[in-house]
């Protein structure tokens, strides 16, 4: 068996290249079955956030290199920009990557929660795409097990510590006082309800959720007593809001630079606050020129996260040390695995030798053999098969000079200087 985990992140890739490298959801069942039938993955997995898009894989031989190109192909990149920017992890580095990564260990927020649901929808995705088996299956659900485990054994969930927080945090160091400005929400996902509670929290009165579909945005806003627009409501809320904050997964931008504008004329250049938070971005770059515009990106929020992220660092020592007792324990249950498959087959070799000499035994007494001389015999010839193909191989790999081969067949079979072991 071989575990791949490949990707890029918001450590090693610009946002101009994690957008590029992102699928949309949209797209996971059709990528995964493509990513299989390209490359020598048996089975495989796509996490895809804004800060990360990952590739799970279990094959016979580690085929980076062709996963990769496949990679690089798919989102119609050049494979040397692709390169420098990704990172390889094979077997148990694989293991422990996927641990870190949804215990918060691997996050732009230390810790952050949102991180597992995330790996979770990868997971059944890759099932209802027909590309999770049963060694991944059992990484996930070891990686979900270990992830928990960090969670609720470690301080590192402790405090609100998140995109979404800092987005909030942000804003509070923009307007003095939060109570008296409109935020305007763009998406309906999970990182938008965080940004919802946050403001909430803080006492912001008016937010508004705009959303592709009325129902969701409705979802959210209820929670906090918002209102819910569609997404071609925006250009006339952006007149009234201080605060734009979008999550969104589509593939374009959804605030252009004249909305913004336009708005801005009618606000008589009241400033707006604005978090694209999205990846691809939702706000086009050039709505950062305007003048009485901020507006900051998720690599912006890098220092506001960083302020608040102390009070974790002590909790990683321990999690990390979680993390590699996760990572040795699911490899050693691997070999176990394997040990069995060895095990049930040279069991159904022997009783199969056990029972060719039985069924003999068995003509000998019907044809009037003593017992005595027949029980002999069926000994003999038991004891004889089942050292054949032993005794041949272990010769063989004396002549080869397989000294080491020797010495752990003297293990198995539990030898001391010729003689068994008490």
């Amino acid at each position: 068996m071989a575990f791949l985990a490949l990707g890029i992140n918001h450590k090693t890739a610009p946002v101009e290249i994690r957008e590029r490298v992102a699928f949309s959801p949209e797209q996971l069942v059709d990528a995964l079955k493509q990513l299989c039938q390209r490359t020598a993955s048996r089975e495989a997995a796509i996490l895809s956030t804004c800060n990360r898009s990952e590739l799970y894989l279990e094959q016979e031989t580690v085929a980076a290199e062709q996963v990769l190109a496949w990679l690089a192909d798919y989102h119609q990149l050049d494979l040397d920009d692709l390169r420098a920017c990704a990172y390889i992890h094979a077997d148990d580095s694989a293991v422990r990557h996927m641990m870190r990564v949804a215990s918060g260990l691997d996050s732009m927020v230390l810790g952050e929660p949102q991180i597992l649901g995330q790996m979770k929808s990868a997971f059944a995705v890759a099932r209802e795409a027909g590309t999770i088996g049963p060694l991944l299956g059992r990484l996930f659900q070891a990686t979900f097990n270990t992830a928990k485990l960090v969670r609720t054994d470690t301080a590192i969930g402790e405090n609100p510590v998140s995109v979404a927080f800092a987005s909030v945090s942000l804003a509070k160091q923009i307007f003095s006082d939060l109570q008296r400005s409109q935020a305007l929400l763009i998406g309906a996902g999970e990182t938008i309800s965080l940004v919802a509670r946050h403001l909430h929290d803080q006492g912001v009165g008016r937010i508004v959720v705009a959303n592709r579909t009325l129902e969701r945005a409705s979802l959210v806003a209820e929670q906090f007593g918002a209102r819910a627009v569609l997404l071609s409501d925006i250009p006339h809320e952006l007149v009234n809001s201080d605060i734009v904050i979008s999550s969104t997964a589509s593939q374009l931008p959804i605030l252009g630079k004249g909305a913004v504008e336009s708005a801005l004329k009618q606000r008589k250049h009241k400033p707006i606050f604005m978090v694209d938070i999205a990846v691809p971005r939702d706000i086009e770059a050039e709505v950062g020129e305007l003048d009485d515009v901020y507006l900051y990106t998720v690599d912006d929020l890098h220092e506001v996260i960083a302020e608040n992220l102390k009070s974790r660092q002590g909790a990683a020592q321990a999690a990390e040390e979680l993390v590699a007792a996760g990572t040795e324990d699911f490899m050693q249950r691997l070999r176990e695995l394997a040990a069995v498959d060895v095990l049930k087959a040279y069991r159904q070799q022997a009783e199969r030798l056990r029972d060719e000499e039985l069924a003999k035994a068995r003509r000998q007494l019907a044809n009037g053999s003593p017992a005595e001389e027949v029980l002999a015999q069926l000994a003999r010839g038991l004891t004889n098969k089942l050292l054949h193909a032993p005794s041949v191989q272990l010769k063989k790999l004396s002549a080869d000079g397989r000294i080491d081969a020797l010495a752990l067949a003297q293990e198995l079979f539990c030898l001391d200087e010729g003689h068994p072991k008490p």
